[in-house]
């Protein structure tokens, strides 16, 4: 089995600093060929951890309270003890001063419940406290796939319920996911939609979707997919703006008679979507008109955000 497509909402723009990159684990730096984790490490053995993926703008982590509230979440659900806020903030600020880093750096923050005495799924086997690793990388869009757009593919595997695993929840176990999105790819596809259990539109693989009818700004009801920052910046930048958000079931023939389509991520932001299952989303040039103002919002979010972030500290120093 090929699969040859390398677009997606995550494709960036190769930067060879990458190569030196100075990878953190449970407070020690290492070279990224030397970067290393134990094969009794919980979320290699059983998938038991739980992540975050943060961008570096301008010197400051954007929608960073967003985040941590996020992480804190996940690992009240799961039961694990990850630190305070202000000790992830310090350790995240020491990461990117060691990697000399100030912008377009995309960081992947991970915690596992740690190394077990033997492979098990069973929590009072673990040896020590949480694995903490993060993987600061220079990451910068690659240009080409928000011009082209994204082609996706409606998968047969579907998001489960939240008995079954809440996909609220930001874990390691994503192999539905990707499943998922080897299926999109070899149907010739960038990469997946996925339905829920009742077969309304969920979410896509790795980002949240979004379709405009009408002018109007929908969106899944948000109980079957992963709680997007960007997603929920994007609604939020919308209403101000004074269009129509609707966070309900739709289903796929909603989709295909769609004016514009779009996927949302922290990485990437608002990627164009131009067709989806064959079908061409709309008559108009990508990104649509409503796609280009929304993304121009929620730039102007993040620098928001950011500048806050700026005063905030200059305040404290």
């Amino acid at each position: 089995m090929t699969l040859n497509s390398d677009i997606s909402t995550h494709s960036a723009v190769p930067d060879p600093r990458n190569a030196d990159v100075q990878i953190y684990i449970n407070g020690e730096f290492f070279q990224r060929d030397e970067a290393k984790i134990s094969v009794f490490d919980s979320g290699f053995l059983v998938g038991d951890g739980i992540w975050e993926g943060i961008r570096l703008h301008h010197g400051e982590f954007a929608f960073l309270d967003r985040h941590l509230d996020r992480l804190e979440a996940a690992a009240a659900a799961t039961a694990m003890e990850i630190g305070d806020r202000d000790f992830l903030t310090e350790v995240l600020q020491s990461v990117v001063a060691r990697n000399n880093m100030t912008d377009d750096v995309h960081l992947r923050l991970m915690i596992t419940r740690g190394d077990k005495k033997t492979p098990s799924q069973h929590p009072s086997n673990v040896i020590g406290g949480v694995n903490m690793v993060i993987i600061a990388e220079h990451k910068r869009p690659n240009p080409a796939v928000s011009a082209n757009g994204l082609s996706l593919y409606t998968t047969t595997i579907r998001r489960p319920p939240p008995d079954t695993l809440d996909q609220k929840l930001n874990c390691h176990s994503k192999l539905h996911e990707v499943i998922a999105l080897i299926q999109a790819v070899n149907a010739g596809a960038d990469e997946a939609l996925m339905l829920d259990p009742m077969g309304a539109v969920a979410t896509c693989n790795a980002t949240n979707f979004f379709i405009v009818r009408d002018g109007e700004v929908w969106t899944s009801t948000g109980q079957y997919n992963l709680n997007g920052i960007t997603r929920e910046v994007v609604l939020q930048v919308a209403t101000d703006h004074g269009l129509t958000t609707r966070a309900q079931p739709f289903s796929l023939t909603d989709v295909y008679s769609a004016d514009e389509a779009f996927a949302t991520g922290t990485f990437a932001g608002l990627t164009p979507v131009r067709e989806v299952d064959g079908r061409t989303i709309g008559d108009q040039p990508l990104p649509g008109s409503v796609t280009a103002s929304l993304s121009t919002w929620y730039h102007q979010a993040v620098a928001d955000d950011v500048a806050q972030r700026k005063s905030i500290r200059a305040t404290a120093d």
